[in-house]
């Protein structure tokens, strides 16, 4: 597990959702799009393992993960813009497996993300679809915030 400052998994969580974003829709092998990334882009200030661990894990897990978010969403995955699904896939995987990374953390870099390369609402899709799944996966963890109106 790499001890990296947020700025640099942030920045890996960028690139991973643009190398998702290129394997949901050419299909190309994950190996060659992570040499690809590294040969093009700047990693100096990234955190190269955690790109690795997100770009890999999500595709070896997608059907699982994708059987996770389908309760929340409100259409099938399949239609889902290509962004969105990139996120929420690369969320749940997150949820799921970093259990050193708090769910809040996950849920608000889904949201940045969204606002970055989603449609004009996507974020508020994706946090209400990664805060459902976080009840869910990380249930002790979310329990343990102060609860809203309608909890």
């Amino acid at each position: 597990m790499s001890q990296a400052t947020p700025a640099a998994r942030r920045k890996a969580r960028r690139f991973t959702l643009q190398a998702l974003y290129q394997w949901q829709l050419a299909g190309a092998s994950v190996t060659d799009i992570e040499a690809q990334f590294l040969a093009n882009n700047d990693f100096a200030k990234t955190d190269r393992e955690y790109f690795h661990d997100l770009l890999h894990g999500v595709p070896g897990q997608v059907k699982e993960l994708d059987e996770l978010l389908t309760p929340f969403l409100d259409r099938r995955v399949e239609e889902l813009s290509q962004v969105e699904k990139a996120i929420l896939r690369m969320g749940a995987f997150e949820l799921k497996e970093r259990l050193d990374v708090p769910y809040r953390v996950v849920i608000n870099e889904g949201i940045e993300l969204a606002k970055v390369f989603g449609a004009e609402e996507s974020f508020k899709y994706v946090n209400g679809v990664l805060d459902k799944l976080a009840r869910k996966l990380r249930y002790e963890e979310a329990s343990e915030r102060p609860s809203s109106k309608d909890d």
